[in-house]
């Protein structure tokens, strides 16, 4: 009998745990597995809290579907009657420009205009940045081979206003970072490959919806890019937690540090102050920080680099409203803010149109984020400070002044790593620390991916590597 320790009861976590038991029933092999969890509660930010006819999520709603993964995990736990698509009657996203809303042209993704004419009638660019986005066809490709900025990347590519206009607020609604910080090779490596390989990120992706169009993709149709489920994203974790045994997972169990024993080749885990935890294999799925201090006694080295990965701070503020409140009815899935805006929220989702079974007929759901690496003293703000704020912005971009139906806050404090420039050739020097310790693997957000689906990658890529090590050792 082998243990197993998996440390973090994020998804990251669950995904690691469920992945071990699979294999292990797969391989015939006995494994004792513990998850130990620091809070009361597994699923780290995934939250999802019934509010009456309301389903509220606290921190991430859905997951993407280009990425296989979560998807795969949902199939293997029999979920898959549970997804849900986004409608596709409010399929569209609204920017704040000059503090009005302005939706983003039609075909534009992430970076660059995939189709022509909703590109040139849109009032969100300038002519002179319409210009300089268009020109991007005719620029020739870097020769620089070092990490760059995603900021720097757009504006040499589209220009400032790209950047500014489009670039920044939705790259800010996934990483909650100030784009001139991140690393374009660990966040959108897709666009530096479109400029090496085609020249152009516009004529890379012209080519990709011809073949889409064409059903030459490869993806199915049956699902949209985002998919959540029925009760939440917390039936995810939920559905995992039913597989694992119950008296595998201890929560309220916070790890201070992880220690060698080299002569009997095995793990010693201390958990606050119960008694210490003995096992054979160990997978770290905490937050860098987290897992610098953890890991401090045996790999001074790459706890050094897991500090130097730094977090931002994020809040979610729901909102109910009736219907009527609004002056004209939302119809779209939200919409984003410019940080040259000057507003106090990043965004605004309008849940209930997103998704189905979010609010009743007659009700809106919305959420606003707040915080991020742009706006941090935003965050510190109290609840009270923070509502008022967020009231504030929809009363002055939707017009809608009546009480909500009731207002939810949650934090996530230090929830966002921040995949800086470099961030590549650091995680390659924690590897080659690490490499020692082949019976150790770390998962989680911090590391080669910020959304769910690459958390259930890291976590299950971690528990194959912990697999083959206790085969190969048996």
């Amino acid at each position: 009998m082998k243990r197993v320790v998996v440390i973090g009861g994020g998804i990251a976590g669950l995904a690691a745990a469920h992945r071990i038991l699979e294999l292990a029933q797969e391989k015939d092999l006995a494994i004792d597995l513990t998850l130990l969890e620091a809070s009361e509660r597994l699923g780290g930010s995934i939250a999802t809290e019934r509010i009456g006819s309301f389903l509220v999520e606290a921190g991430p709603d859905s997951f993407i579907t280009e990425k296989p993964w979560a998807l795969r995990l949902c199939e293997r736990l029999r979920l898959t009657d549970r997804l849900y698509s986004t409608q596709p009657a409010y399929q569209k996203i609204y920017v704040v420009n000059g503090g009005k809303l302005v939706s983003l042209p039609e075909g534009f993704f992430l970076l660059a205009p995939t189709r022509f004419w909703p590109f040139l009638h849109s009032p969100l660019f300038s002519w002179r940045g319409k210009l300089r986005m268009g020109a991007e066809i005719f620029l020739p490709r870097s020769k620089n081979h070092q990490d760059e900025s995603l900021g720097s990347f757009v504006r040499r590519r589209f220009g400032a206003e790209a950047l500014e206009r489009v670039a920044q607020p939705l790259v800010g609604g996934i990483y909650a970072a100030n784009p001139d910080q991140l690393s374009l090779t660990a966040t959108m490596p897709r666009f530096k490959e479109m400029e090496r390989s085609r020249g152009s990120i516009i004529r890379a992706m012209w080519s990709e919806q011809k073949r889409r169009a064409h059903g030459k993709s490869g993806s199915g149709a049956r699902w949209s890019l985002f998919v959540t489920l029925a009760d939440g994203m917390q039936e995810l974790v939920e559905a995992i937690r039913q597989r694992i045994p119950k008296n595998a997972i201890r929560l309220n169990a916070s790890v201070t540090e992880l220690t060698r024993d080299v002569k009997k080749q095995s793990w010693c885990i201390a958990v606050g102050h119960d008694e210490p935890i003995t096992a054979d294999t160990v997978i770290i799925a905490a937050p860098a920080f987290a897992a610098a201090q953890i890991l401090a006694p045996v790999a001074n080295g790459a706890a050094a680099e897991l500090l130097k990965i730094p977090y931002a701070s994020t809040a979610t503020v729901s909102l109910a409203y009736r219907r009527q409140d609004f002056p004209r009815p939302p119809d779209s899935f939200g919409f984003v803010v410019p940080a040259v805006e000057q507003r106090k929220i990043m965004a605004c989702t309008f849940s209930s149109l997103k998704y189905p079974g979010r609010a009743p007929e007659d009700h809106i759901l919305l959420r606003a984020f707040v915080g991020g690496a742009l706006q941090p003293e935003l965050f510190a703000d109290d609840n009270a400070t923070m509502t008022k704020n967020v009231r504030a912005e929809l009363e002055g971009l939707l017009g809608v002044v009546a009480e909500p139906v009731f207002i939810r806050v949650w934090r996530h404090p230090k929830s966002m790593p921040q995949y800086y420039t470099g961030h590549g050739d650091r995680m390659e020097r924690i590897g080659t620390t690490l490499h020692q310790f082949p019976s150790l693997a770390l998962a989680g957000s911090g590391y080669y991916g910020v959304g769910i689906s690459d958390c259930v990658r890291t976590g299950e890529e971690a528990a194959e590597r912990i697999v083959t090590f206790l085969t190969s050792n048996v």
